[in-house]
């Protein structure tokens, strides 16, 4: 059976400004921000979380702001299909992470464990 938990939070922020919204967020929650690196950098920020369990990051987006949750899980396909028979339904699949929505109309991803998060060489869905 695969596992899965919270991995964190995202910070959906409509904005031109990512650095400014970044900068309140980390004020904010009292946690430092960091640059990430290359063309991640240019659409995320990271909050460090100093107990190092929490992962929060200021994302720069189209849509309205708004917070979403990321579950983490070691197979997004099986989470996927764990989470659609109890009612989510899938957005989109981004990457390697899928977007989906609660019944009740949040939205949230399905993200790979924080060790694979960034696994270039895996940066795609399986099947496209």
């Amino acid at each position: 059976m695969h596992k899965s938990k919270l991995a964190g939070f995202i910070i959906d922020c409509q904005t031109s400004n990512l650095d400014g919204a970044a900068s309140f967020w980390s004020e904010a929650l009292g946690m430092p921000m960091e640059q990430l690196p290359g063309a991640e950098g240019e659409k995320y920020v990271r909050l460090k979380d100093k107990t190092g369990q929490m992962h929060v990051e200021v994302q720069s987006v189209d849509h309205a702001s708004r917070v979403h949750l990321d579950i983490e899980t070691d197979n997004i396909v099986a989470e996927v299909q764990r989470l659609r028979a109890l009612g989510a339904v899938v957005v989109e699949h981004v990457h390697s992470w899928c977007v989906m929505q609660a019944p009740t109309g949040q939205r949230f991803c399905v993200v790979r464990k924080d060790s694979e998060r960034f696994d270039q060489q895996a940066n795609v869905w399986p099947g496209g």
